[in-house]
């Protein structure tokens, strides 16, 4: 598996032989002009999962990717776009699929809730190579090999997102959504989140825009 943070959550994953990328947002960068894409996909509407003014044009340039996000954004964007609920399975190429999760976190109890699909890649025998969780702390059923965690939001606390990650307990974890603090704020994060990850589990950071393989 090969991992490419394009800053914020856009990841790009390269497994089995398929290239997907996830929740181009306009909090990050880098991910323009890509091509070549087998698939898009986008676990919530949020600019910062969606980027309204770059998205378009993203999946233009990849006229082959297959388009997939939760109901309400496919709903929203409409064309080629696809919806995914929990429990929905496809495949891209030789990597399986699975929707699960459902719905965004509670940001307040005031506003509204939103559609928001976590994604597991994978294939017969290890379902959950990967996963995205977006703006959830969705726990699966499956063991999940290498986990993007979520590790700054306006509706999370460090202390639910060290009880994500150990409950969890993926082999690696990758820190995403960290656009909304400071680059030098990083390290009380992911200080933390290292020291006090599940026994197993590797916190690892990924440099933004450069590819790393998992193994």
């Amino acid at each position: 598996m090969r991992l490419t943070h394009f800053g914020h959550s856009c990841v790009l994953v390269e497994l089995n032989g398929s290239k997907i990328l996830f929740d181009p947002g306009n909090f990050s960068h880098g991910f323009e002009g890509i091509t070549g894409l087998d698939a898009i996909l986008v676990t919530h509407q949020h600019p910062d999962h969606a980027d309204p003014a770059r998205l378009p044009e993203l999946a233009e340039a990849n006229p082959d990717a297959v388009l997939y996000s939760d109901p309400q954004t496919a709903e929203k964007l409409g064309g080629r776009w696809t919806g995914v609920r929990p429990g929905d399975r496809f495949s891209i190429g030789d990597v399986e699929v699975t929707g699960t999760g459902g719905e965004h976190a509670i940001i307040h109890p005031d506003l509204p809730m939103i559609d928001n699909t976590a994604f597991l890649l994978g294939d017969a025998t290890n379902p959950a190579q990967f996963m995205h969780p977006g703006d959830s702390l969705y726990v699966p059923e499956q063991k999940v090999d290498v986990l993007a965690l979520p590790a700054a939001a306006p509706w999370l606390k460090i202390s639910e997102a060290i009880d994500y990650l150990r409950s969890v307990a993926p082999r690696v974890a990758v820190p995403i959504h960290q656009a909304i603090i400071r680059d030098e704020a990083t390290g009380i994060f992911y200080g933390r989140y290292s020291e006090m990850a599940a026994d197993g589990t590797e916190f690892r950071v990924l440099g933004e825009e450069s590819s790393v393989e998992v193994a």
